[in-house]
């Protein structure tokens, strides 16, 4: 898929699954185990800004990842690296993502349904 322009909804996403993550100082984090989910920051670029996200915690120390906002160009592959405060918390590689931001405006405007025009064009009023 190419995307039409660089800012294309196609390009996205505020959810991605990682692989067992990789906590530096403890594994997983206190909060994270005793919540099951844990607000901290993202970055999966070097340099990048960092992204307020939440955490939820899987059986097999994988993590979903819940952007606040969706972020732009986010590839399986890539390390989604985790930070609290200045703190870096730990890393996992991103094996999969959420539907697009455009995949879901899609989905919003089938749930919509036709609009009453549309009705009226298919069943002529009797």
């Amino acid at each position: 898929f190419k995307a039409p322009s660089t800012d294309h909804p196609a390009l996205y996403r505020d959810l991605l699954r990682t692989n067992r993550v990789h906590w530096i100082a403890e594994e997983p984090p206190a909060e994270l185990v005793r919540e099951k989910m844990m607000e901290c920051h993202l970055r999966f670029r070097h340099q990048m800004a960092l992204v307020p996200c939440v955490l939820t915690l899987n059986q097999d120390g994988s993590v979903w990842v819940t952007l606040v906002k969706p972020a732009r160009a986010i590839t399986p592959g890539q390390f989604a690296v985790f930070y609290k405060g200045d703190e870096c918390l730990g890393s996992g590689k991103i094996l999969r993502m959420g539907p697009s931001v455009y995949t879901m405006q899609q989905g919003k405007n089938r749930e919509q349904g036709p609009k009453k025009e549309e009705i009226d064009k298919i069943e002529p009023a009797t």
